[in-house]
């Protein structure tokens, strides 16, 4: 790893902490006006974040090309702590109207050092191929926060990631351990765009794992107590039949708004989880609360949608809140492919089912082979919608996953993103587009709402 600072920090070298951090991402979104509090230090160092690039120079120098690499920083856990990790599964999200490779991530660390002085640590799998697990986990278990960035590849087709030196598999494995990594005092992961899809897609292959692992292997000596140990393989039958039975819908664009064609049948579909959006999203969409006015055709689907309901009067969370008092609230879109709601609104109850049959025995399953069940979700949240020119366009925009934990039920969170929050309208890259100003970034929809979930999750 190449010009490797031994503290963290840039703007402010050795004395970046999370105290420090913590209070600039509040203090930026505190308000629309106020000057940011390291300004003085802006004017003499901030001209290089545009000017340098990964790999090319300070604050941008740590980035992970190996497993030595990673053995080097895990020797750091100052700068580790006080860092966020940013996951590349691809070489850049996609083109921009004027035909340029857009490589999201560098905007990321950019905000992050400007507004808050957190310094960034890049892995490039798409470049360096699959790393050391434990290696990986020790780093992102124990750093600010995860970004897991968008990329150009569809997850409907793994030969689109022909070129890359990371699969389709790989990442998909490398999703789940992060989702199951949310832990207590763990760095909370943001998925975006890709990531987003890749979040959905682990979802469904967790509750897969889980049920075929608690109905096959699971034995009743485990559980001790016949009634518990048999509402967990029901439970685990009846996630099974709905997840095999339920029928993704999109809209035919016919006259009465309905979705009337089916992209997918069962959670064994490739589409299941990911399909491709009725219409391409580029440029700014406004942001509104999801709603459903609960006509489907799949028979399980108002159920799924009642259950959701309960979950988010439980969890009124950061983006909702954002969307209800930061009215009319425009981010940017980049994508083709979308998180389908059905699917969305399967794995929250689904992970509901599994945390309510698991709470009984869990003392039990956490001695056994199996008490990673108890790392998974307790629920997840959509919590947009976008609409353009009055038509609702993505229906999974953004989720809250929630983990609640089985002996105090503190809540710890996690946050995925169709939108690309990093991106201003013109989708560049803020080393070929300029670094704008403090002011503006302050006012930039979203931008505010990735400081606001940064600040609140890294509290959980």
């Amino acid at each position: 790893m190449k010009f490797l600072r031994k503290e963290s920090g840039y703007f402010r070298p050795g004395l970046s902490d999370f105290s420090s951090i913590q209070t600039l991402f509040g203090d930026f979104i505190n308000d629309r006006t106020s000057a940011s509090l390291l300004k003085n230090l802006h004017k003499q160092k901030a001209k290089s974040l545009t000017e340098n690039s990964w790999g090319k120079g300070e604050p941008f120098e740590r980035v992970i090309e190996n497993n030595q690499d990673l053995v080097d920083i895990l020797s750091f856990p100052n700068i580790i702590k006080n860092s966020i990790c940013i996951i590349e599964p691809a070489d850049h999200v996609g083109k921009n109207i004027i035909g340029e490779d857009v490589r999201a991530s560098s905007n990321i660390a950019s905000l992050c050092q400007l507004i808050a002085d957190s310094d960034s640590i890049l892995i490039p799998l798409w470049k360096t191929g699959q790393l050391n697990n434990q290696l990986l986990k020790s780093l992102t278990e124990n750093c600010l926060a995860v970004f897991i960035e968008g990329g150009h590849p569809t997850l409907k087709d793994a030969n689109s990631f022909k070129g890359l030196n990371i699969s389709l598999e790989e990442l998909q494995e490398l999703t789940e351990d992060l989702i199951l990594s949310r832990g207590l005092k763990t760095a909370p992961s943001i998925f975006i765009c890709l990531g987003h899809q890749l979040a959905a897609q682990a979802h469904i292959r967790l509750i897969q794992k889980a049920t075929y692992q608690i109905i096959n292997l699971l034995r009743p000596e485990t559980i001790g107590s016949t009634c518990h140990y048999k509402n967990l393989i029901n439970t685990c039958k009846e996630i099974i039949k709905t997840g095999e039975n339920l029928a993704i819908y999109k809209d035919d664009n016919t006259e009465d708004d309905l979705p009337a064609v089916e992209v997918a049948r069962g959670w064994d579909h490739p589409c299941f989880a990911v399909a491709l959006n009725e219409v391409p999203e580029v440029g700014k969409v406004e942001l509104l609360h999801y709603s459903h006015n609960g006509i489907h055709q799949s028979k399980d689907f108002s159920k799924l949608l009642l259950h959701h309901e309960v979950t988010s009067e439980q969890d009124i969370g950061i983006v909702e809140q954002s969307v209800t008092y930061e009215k009319d609230l425009n981010i940017v879109m980049f994508h083709s492919d979308e998180v389908n709601e059905e699917a969305i609104l399967f794995a929250n109850w689904a992970f509901g089912k599994l945390h309510n049959a698991i709470a009984p025995v869990r003392k039990k399953i956490s001695v056994s082979d199996f008490s990673w069940f108890l790392r998974l979700p307790s629920s997840i949240e959509i919590v947009c919608s976008t609409s353009a020119q009055g038509k609702l366009c993505t229906q999974v925009s953004a989720t809250c996953i929630n983990y609640t934990d089985y002996e105090t039920q503190h809540k710890r969170r996690s946050f995925t993103f169709q939108f690309h929050p990093e991106l201003l309208e013109d989708l560049r890259e803020f080393n070929k587009s300029g670094l704008p100003s403090y002011e503006k970034l302050k006012n930039d929809d979203g931008v505010r709402m990735l400081v606001r979930v940064i600040y609140e999750s890294i509290t959980d």
